[in-house]
């Protein structure tokens, strides 16, 4: 399924139910009065989090969401039918926006969460409601208010423990293969990530998840690339694991391309560029046994890394499940308790 992080809908809110003119018309009893009854409220819409989604792209087709209006009251002060509430479920992680205003009116957190999003209309008053002293007989009634019509903005930011870093065709599209059961699309030519992915990760009776976000490359705060417009969806994350490709296809300084990140991932927001993170030093199978420390030793080195590290190869997962459970370790130093 298509990764979809934002999508524009509009909802409409039912309509209150009129009130009713109506008088008792009974037999022996003269002049009976009114018994015009009131209207019902129209039904509200809702959102509700749901955490077994993962995508807005059931909003890229189907834009309008109409609650029901509420029954018109009837004679014998019978009050109209209230209109159900119609909730609508969207992914965790997504942030809901009035677009003609720009006012956040919520952001979807929790499972089960419910945000309401348009109010439905009150009901209309029977003309019962409005006999007095000096007015027995009236003859006014209200029509039910009208339900609030909205459009609104939806942006998701994938909710994951770890976000993946690295440069296009580091391996961590096949890294998250290995070690966890999703199933990202992974070939020897660059940009094959073109949406964010997730994969759960286990340890024994635990979980975490991982994810996945197109590789950055130089200048990606500049518009090159795909990788920098879906660096939000590591905002929540709890830490990060940068991939590195120790020999890469085409010849680059392993050293420079992991500056390279850490310089984008600084220019678009310090604060994410200091989460805490370790390093995997990825295809280490393509190294001869007697080179790997020596060439993993310069390595460190040249980027001024002291943090924990890992040699691996997500392709044969050698070392992925020291990787797995210094994540880990890493997440929950992490989390708040």
């Amino acid at each position: 399924m298509k990764f979809v992080d934002s999508a524009s809908i509009r909802v409409e809110a039912g309509k209150g139910g009129a009130g009713c003119l109506g008088f008792r018309r009974e037999k022996y009893i003269p002049d009976g009065g009114p018994d015009g009854g009131d209207g019902g409220d129209g039904g509200h819409i809702y959102f509700r989090g749901q955490e077994s989604l993962n995508t807005l792209s059931e909003f890229r087709f189907n834009r309008l969401f109409r609650a029901k209006n509420g029954q018109p009251g009837s004679g014998q002060n019978k009050r109209g039918k209230s209109a159900d509430h119609l909730t609508v479920e969207i992914p965790l992680g997504t942030k809901v926006y009035d677009l003609e205003t720009d006012e956040l009116i919520g952001e979807m957190i929790e499972h089960e969460q419910i945000i309401l999003v348009a109010k439905g209309g009150f009901h209309g008053l029977g003309n019962t409601r409005f006999k007095s002293s000096i007015n027995r007989a009236p003859r006014k009634t209200t029509p039910g208010s009208l339900g609030e019509a909205r459009e609104i903005g939806l942006e998701m930011n994938v909710m994951a423990d770890i976000g993946l870093l690295g440069m296009p065709n580091a391996g961590k599209s096949s890294l998250i293969r290995q070690i966890s059961s999703a199933r990202p699309k992974v070939a020897d030519y660059p940009f094959t990530t073109l949406h964010p992915s997730l994969g759960v990760v286990s340890y024994y009776d635990e979980h975490i998840v991982m994810a996945d976000i197109p590789g950055l490359i130089e200048d990606a705060s500049e518009g090159v690339g795909l990788g920098f417009e879906f660096l939000k969806h590591l905002s929540r994350s709890k830490a990060l694991l940068h991939v590195v490709d120790i020999l890469p296809a085409d010849a680059s300084d392993p050293a420079k391309n992991f500056l390279t990140i850490e310089k984008e991932l600084r220019k678009y927001d310090p604060e994410l560029a200091d989460k805490p993170r370790m390093l995997a030093v990825n295809k280490m199978d393509l190294l001869p046994e007697d080179e790997r420390d020596e060439v993993v030793k310069t390595l460190l080195r040249d980027i001024g890394y002291k943090g924990e590290f890992y040699n691996i190869s997500a392709l044969n997962g050698l070392g992925c499940k020291d990787l797995v459970k210094g994540l880990f370790i890493l997440v929950k130093n992490n989390t708040n308790e």
